[in-house]
């Protein structure tokens, strides 16, 4: 799969909602559960990062949720990326652009969504063939004003930008002409997942769904 049809169907993803939760799993009991509280409270795309044990498995159990599509999160290694394929991922997200991602992905036939966040960074993927990219890590990077820079000489990329984003400031990045989406863990934070407030979760998950830049 070229690029710019992995880009295709990581913006088809990203324009699903506009928030997708980063999922941190640390017991794969709770994945099922969780999966189908996000879902049912509008948020469709989920990603899972591989930072625990319990990742891959968690990906496996989400996988079959109707409705519902789940990416591999913090995806570093050529291994990385077949295993996430194997556990069922529908696409893989990284925090940055290297060729071996990039090469495997395409060998693998899973959609990249890959990081960026300086101009040359952009130009660098977009080179590769992909116009649609993390901005991560955003609230460091300049944020919401750097987006919009980025978007004057560069406004055929889109992205979904991570880490830092809040409820309070999700819609400044929403408002922005190359935003698709963003992506955040307060809509399930690890506290809430380990005691099984999946209510709480949904709950949170619907009042995501909504938010709108108009």
């Amino acid at each position: 799969m070229i690029p710019q049809t992995q880009s295709e169907r990581t913006r088809a993803l990203c324009a699903l909602a506009p928030v997708i939760p980063v999922l941190v799993i640390d017991d794969a009991a709770h994945a099922e559960r969780l999966a189908e509280s996000l879902v049912a409270g509008g948020l469709p795309v989920l990603e899972v990062t591989l930072r625990t044990e319990a990742a891959l498995a968690a990906i496996k159990a989400m996988a079959g949720i109707a409705g519902g599509h789940v990416g591999a999160g913090t995806v570093l290694t050529r291994e990385q990326v077949y295993r996430a394929k194997d556990a069922g991922a529908s696409f893989a997200v990284s925090p940055g652009a290297t060729e071996t991602i990039i090469r495997a992905c395409e060998d693998a036939s899973l959609p990249l969504l890959p990081g960026a966040v300086t101009a040359s960074e952009v130009m660098q993927a977009n080179e590769y063939g992909y116009d649609m990219l993390k901005f991560f890590p955003a609230s460091t990077s300049g944020g919401a004003p750097a987006l919009k820079a980025l978007s004057a000489p560069l406004p055929h990329v889109t992205f979904c930008p991570t880490g830092g984003v809040t409820p309070q400031n999700a819609l400044d990045y929403l408002s922005q002409p190359n935003v698709i989406c963003v992506g955040s863990s307060w809509v399930a934070p690890g506290k809430a997942v380990n005691e099984g407030d999946w209510a709480g979760i949904e709950a949170r998950a619907r009042e995501a769904s909504q938010l709108s830049a108009g």
